[in-house]
């Protein structure tokens, strides 16, 4: 599911800032941007992430700064003295006084040393990085949370409009036998009176046998009515219920499919159309579901 959440904290001696942003994924990624040496936090970043989000690609922007101090910049006075000595050099062979003061020297590259990061320790900071995580993943399980009942009020609405399908396939498929009966008779009367020949009644009635076993879709509809209801149940679990709504929505495709291939009417074919398109929409919104 997608979201967002930031947190940060302002000290005297550093300030932390997190922005996370997810979005939709079957599986969980993590990805953390940060300045060196930070980045080599993501080992506990994740560890703490994972505790939170199991689906979705999660992004996170991690900024730690320190408030430079006096003894945090060094005066490099080798190069210093080297860049002076063959700037006198030249000055000599040129026959001129020396007419550059040492300030100017402090711009030139190596003179200034300024503090390394990678020299810095950042699990220092983890204890202050933390709880800014922590603030802001809240934040952003909140913001999920919303969708996500969004995500439940329209997954039922789905599996309403499938029901009323499978009963609507329910009260016709009666009719289909008794229609297919009829439908017999009058061939089978047509061509009997065209020849002359009398017709045996069980011949006709195996017939409509094999043709309501053929086209009987009770088995699926059970299964589908089954497989609907635990799909409702599920929803209302807290414990990371996306995974069983993908196997059920496999399942519930896989029953649309076969009453499909089984209708022999044109009526339970268009419903059975809906049912397997408005399981597409399902799918779609499960795969987002953590």
């Amino acid at each position: 599911m997608t979201g967002y959440g930031s947190a940060q904290f302002l000290g005297e001696e550093r300030s932390v800032a997190i922005e996370l942003r997810t979005l939709n994924n079957r599986y969980l990624k993590i990805s953390l941007r940060a300045i060196e040496p930070y980045n080599l936090l993501e080992p506990e970043i994740e560890r703490v992430v994972r505790q939170h989000i199991r689906r979705g690609t999660v992004q996170i922007l991690l900024a730690v700064r320190r408030p430079r101090k006096i003894e945090d910049y060094r005066l490099n006075a080798v190069a210093l003295r080297s860049y002076w000595e063959q700037l006198r050099r030249v000055q000599e062979e040129l026959g001129q006084a020396p007419a550059v003061e040492l300030s100017a020297l402090l711009l030139l590259p190596g003179v200034l040393e300024e503090p390394d990061p990678l020299g810095q320790a950042p699990g220092q900071d983890w204890p202050w990085v933390e709880p800014v995580l922590r603030e802001a993943l809240h934040k952003l399980q909140a913001m999920r949370l919303e969708e996500g009942r969004a995500m439940e009020v329209e997954l039922r609405r789905l599996a309403d409009d499938i029901a009323g399908h499978v009963q609507a396939i329910r009260l016709r498929a009666p009719q289909v036998v008794l229609e297919y009966r009829d439908k017999l008779r009058e061939r089978v009367a047509n061509l009997l009176h065209e020849f002359d020949i009398e017709l045996d009644q069980s011949d006709l009635i195996k017939e409509l046998s094999i043709f309501a076993e053929r086209s009987d879709v009770t088995e699926e509809l059970v299964r589908l009515e089954s497989h609907l209801s635990q799909f409702c149940q599920v929803l209302g679990e807290e414990d990371c219920p996306g995974r069983k709504l993908e196997f059920l929505i496999q399942e519930m495709f896989r029953e649309a499919n076969t009453l499909g291939s089984k209708a022999n009417d044109v009526e339970i074919a268009r419903h059975g159309i809906e049912i397997r398109g408005t399981i597409e929409k399902m799918r779609e919104i499960v795969q987002n579901v953590e």
